[in-house]
């Protein structure tokens, strides 16, 4: 498993990250505890020592299996685990909002390390800015919480360059985590060249798409109540038939490789430039088995031109994740 130093901290961490978003079930059409805690167990055996989780991943179920699979494991001796903070939800857990008050702060960071079963969260971040709350407060707080030994290095999720600038303002941001793979490339004209030249690590989301980069879809499906999909305007037929057809290309360069597209595609996002970690998720063993085949090769610059020309190809009409974006206070 190919390993890196993540920014400027002294965490040496897998390049494949366990995202946990699917283990708690909330938005992906429900889990299986059993099967996602074997996930996280089979990820560990296979080298990767990095997981990222959330408060608001089936809302605090996500954070409590990693916690259980932690504990079945022996403990969290090297293992790096990411989580964040800043949202919250209503008692019917149907309203989410942005919370980066240094009052939620703190009392989620004591929620997480109860249901993590650990002293320590190595990267805590704020999961998305919080435009009611002034940065200056809510990373005073975070510095508390790393003074305190509560946490290790501070990140942030979903930030621009400008909003990341007046975080640095009042304290240090070790590591970022935006959205990015093959369908939705923003990052690459700000984010990652910022977080390159300021030394900030990078966890890197959505590397399958929401599932459209792994092959499985004929541009045909539809999606039960209460799957992200129902709300991803990729999914809508008209641009779903155009990113099928795209991954349908795709999946010749992959075969060429003898790699499944999922591998594929997380590949490419591993050797973009300012990439420093991907997040892959797993609902199971063989998914996390799948994951773990992304390390150890590499995509050809060819191969690359030629993901390019498929894009200018088939999508006529891109669009990005912006629709995952939770409401403001």
């Amino acid at each position: 498993m190919e390993r890196i130093r993540f920014g400027e901290t002294d965490l040496e961490v897998s390049r494949v990250v366990l995202g946990t978003w699917v283990t708690g079930g909330w938005a992906w059409g429900g889990a299986d505890e059993r099967e996602a805690v074997g996930a996280i167990l089979r990820a560990l055996e296979l080298g990767i020592n990095f997981i990222d989780t959330a408060p608001v991943y089936g809302f605090g179920k996500s954070e409590e299996l990693v916690g259980r699979a932690l504990k079945e494991w022996g403990g969290s001796n090297g293992v790096v685990i990411a989580t964040k903070c800043g949202l919250e939800w209503d008692d019917a857990q149907r309203v989410i909002r942005r919370n980066a008050t240094p009052e939620r702060i703190r009392f989620e960071v004591d929620q997480s390390l109860r249901r993590l079963g650990v002293d320590r969260i190595d990267l805590y971040q704020i999961h998305w800015p919080d435009p009611e709350t002034p940065f200056a407060d809510s990373m005073a707080a975070l510095v508390d919480l790393r003074e305190a030994g509560k946490i290790r290095w501070i990140g942030l999720s979903n930030f621009s360059p400008p909003q990341i600038d007046e975080c640095r303002r009042h304290g240090p941001v070790h590591g970022l985590q935006p959205p990015f793979n093959i369908f939705e490339r923003d990052a690459e004209k700000e984010i990652l060249p910022y977080c390159a030249e300021n030394r900030i690590g990078t966890l890197v989301y959505g590397g399958l798409c929401r599932g459209l980069l792994t092959g499985k879809f004929t541009g045909t499906e539809t999606f039960p109540k209460g799957d992200l999909r129902q709300m991803d305007p990729k999914f809508k037929p008209d641009r779903f038939r155009q990113y099928v057809k795209a991954v349908d290309a795709m999946k010749k360069l992959a075969a060429a490789h003898g790699r499944t597209m999922a591998q594929f595609a997380l590949r490419w996002a591993l050797q973009q430039p300012g990439v420093t970690t991907v997040i892959a998720g797993a609902r199971t063993a063989a998914q996390a088995e799948e994951n773990a085949g992304i390390s150890g090769w590499a995509l050809s610059p060819d191969d690359l031109e030629k993901v390019d020309q498929i894009l200018a190809t088939y999508i006529k009409n891109p669009v990005g994740p912006e629709f995952m974006a939770p409401g403001r206070r």
